[in-house]
């Protein structure tokens, strides 16, 4: 997000000069660069109520005062009467519409608006969207604005399954599918809400009657439709991130009244929708928490005076901003104290930690690796967090992430969508294992328990040979390479249906979850003879574009051949062969001839590759085989 200097300071009290306003911005956890008078802000996630001149002023008001003494339009504005239903309130829990009709528009805008779009506005649009831009540079709550003219009929906002085209305002043309959040006007779809509108509702310059739309959506529904559909949406990015449900009534008398700077106004009418009402949020007072994260000695006027300075009200408990979307607990307030204090102002303590004795198998776990790579497995690492939540789940209290606030108690779920990934991109032999530490709670809730469990997942051919190629992964191969060495069964090997999954696949999926704990010594004992450990392959950047796969078949007459055309053909390497391997070797004793199958998976880190490309290239590496006296490839 960009902002001019000027208009910031212009809602502080005080008039800090531009190295003091950063240092300050940075001591508030706002990274930034300056430009001259720009700042270009990089605010975490967590912060859409930054997003905006009067969010950072209410962030910089501790140290430099406030000025939030907004022009407002303080007419009467009559009631609307508007055909409109809100269909999904659960995702949209209120919404008003502000109806403005104006006389001619000034041919110049006053000092505020023209400064905006002069420095990084942008280029001016028609009259009304020009306001609504500035409103959301100025207030953080986007608003959407149709021709009134184009508004006859039923206006309804729902969450629904789409299966259609959609004009955009800017004229792009996008194909809406799966669920989404929409305006329709008479069943057709005027609006991506929360992303952009339409062309077939928009603004032009000639408009003077505006049917302004100014919402609360979830941020829920709305994150990644930007990039489903390919769209930049300044609105999206702040909706994601979450506005105040409660600043309705202060943005749109704040957008009558530049309205009202340039244009005479014959009639405005406003009404606002409120579905399900959202409870505020209150925190009780715990100075000794606070104190014990920070490792402070703060006492409770000073306690009280940052908080209140920050926007928060303080009685019996603590009432935090509705424009507050990410503050939630005791240690969401240290961390706004301690944003304010300056971390560098704290003094540092060590910290004292019990100390937890080594895992008693540590030492096992390079053989475990060893083993499963040197039988063509793949190791991987997961996140530890995750959606799940289990009644047994650990819940993180700051998450960095709200979608994945939960410890996994498994390692089942992460292994699935590692495997369901690699078929995705036509990987046909699935080999992969973790070994990881799981944390969950006991049965009182009194203890963190805590175990380093394998998890081994397979699907698809055993391998890329001949001897492998045919064959599946399945519970026997699976039984004999774990279970094989023992008497009993050590590791408890289950199927894995894919009717619960999205994957189009039926190759069967098999899994084994153990503690290491549990794995009997008979296990390790059989691992200790082999004392080579194998080099891992260090990790290399997955490719995002499809592969192609190219299988031929040489018959060999020519027996003396056979291992000059392995050669080449195993010798062959370019940027774009993904992989090569032998699938098929048969040798027939009656002709004394050879069948020798060989297949080429091409695939570029840049782009889609052209049958074009490929076959240039498979000419390059056949020609020169094809060409020896003794060998051919039987249908060329």
């Amino acid at each position: 997000m960009k902002l001019v200097y000027t208009d910031l300071i212009n809602f502080l009290s005080e008039k800090p000069s531009k190295n003091l306003l950063s240092e300050k911005l940075f001591q508030l956890g706002h990274e930034h660069e300056v430009h001259g008078d720009i700042f270009d802000m990089e605010l975490t996630p967590n912060r859409g109520d930054c997003l905006s001149l009067i969010g950072l002023a209410r962030d910089l008001k501790i140290f430099f005062g406030n000025s939030f003494d907004l022009d407002l339009y303080k007419d009467n504005i009559g009631s609307l009467d508007i055909n409109f239903k809100n269909l999904s309130p659960e995702d949209c829990p209120k919404i008003s519409f502000l109806e403005i009709e104006i006389e001619d528009i000034q041919s110049n805008y006053k000092p505020y608006l023209k400064n905006f779009f002069d420095t990084i506005g942008g280029n001016k649009t028609n009259f009304f969207t020009d306001i609504s831009n500035y409103i959301s540079y100025e207030l953080g709550q986007p608003t959407h604005c149709f021709d009134s003219a184009t508004i006859q009929g039923n206006l309804v906002f729902e969450k629904k399954y789409c299966n259609n085209t959609f004009k955009t305002l800017l004229g792009s043309e996008i194909y809406l599918n799966d669920d989404n959040c929409v305006f329709s006007l008479n069943n057709e779809v005027i609006s991506l809400a929360g992303v952009m509108g339409g062309a077939s509702t928009a603004c032009t310059p000639k408009t003077k009657k505006v049917l302004i739309e100014c919402a609360y959506f979830k941020s829920e529904p709305l994150i990644g439709k930007t990039i489903k559909y390919n769209l930049t949406s300044d609105a999206a990015h702040k909706f994601e991130r979450g506005v105040d449900i409660k600043c309705h009534d202060t943005v749109l008398r704040r957008f009558a009244k530049i309205v009202h700077d340039h244009a005479k106004i014959k009639s405005i009418k406003q009404r606002s929708f409120l579905s399900n009402n959202t409870d505020d949020i209150y925190i009780p007072k715990d100075l000794h928490k606070i104190n014990k994260v920070l490792g402070t000695q703060l006492a409770e006027s000073e306690y009280e005076h940052y908080l209140k300075k920050l926007g928060f009200d303080i009685n019996s408990k603590i009432k935090v901003p509705s424009y507050r979307n990410d503050i939630k607990t005791q240690n969401d307030l240290a961390e706004e104290i301690a944003r304010v204090i300056g971390y560098n102002n704290i003094e540092s303590h060590p910290i004292s930690l019990t100390n937890i004795p080594s895992y008693k198998k540590n030492d096992m776990v390079p053989m475990i690796e060893s083993f499963l790579c040197k039988n063509g497995f793949s190791e991987v690492i997961n996140f530890p967090f995750t959606s799940k939540r289990e009644k047994k789940s650990i819940i993180i209290v700051n998450p960095l992430d709200s979608n994945r606030e939960n410890f996994r108690t498994s390692l089942m779920d992460s292994l699935i969508e590692n495997l369901l990934y690699n078929e995705r991109r036509q990987k046909e032999s699935i080999k992969l294992f973790e070994i990881s530490d799981i944390y969950s709670k006991n049965s009182k809730n009194t203890d963190i328990l805590q175990e380093k469990r394998l998890g081994i997942i397979i699907s698809g051919r055993q391998g890329n040979n001949p001897k492998e190629f045919s064959k599946k992964l399945d519970y026997k191969y699976l039984n004999h390479l774990l279970n094989s060495k023992s008497k009993n069964e050590i590791f408890k090997i289950t199927e894995i249906h894919r009717d619960t999954l999205d994957t189009k696949k039926k190759d069967k999926i098999f899994y084994v979850e153990v503690c290491l704990d549990d794995i009997p010594d008979i296990f390790f004992s059989n691992l200790r003879a082999d004392k080579k450990f194998v080099n891992f392959i260090s990790y290399k950047p997955i490719s995002e574009f499809p592969s192609s796969t190219r299988d031929f078949s040489f018959l060999i007459t020519d027996l003396n051949l056979v291992n000059e055309i392995t050669n080449i053909l195993n010798g062959t390497k370019d940027e774009i062969i993904k992989d090569s391997f032998i699938f098929d070797f048969y040798k027939n004793d009656k002709t004394d001839t050879v069948k020798l199958g060989y297949r080429f998976i091409f695939q570029s880190s840049v782009k889609t590759l052209s049958d074009e490309e490929i076959n240039k290239k498979v000419q390059e590496i056949i020609n020169p085989i094809i060409e020896l006296d003794g060998v051919c490839i039987p249908g060329m």
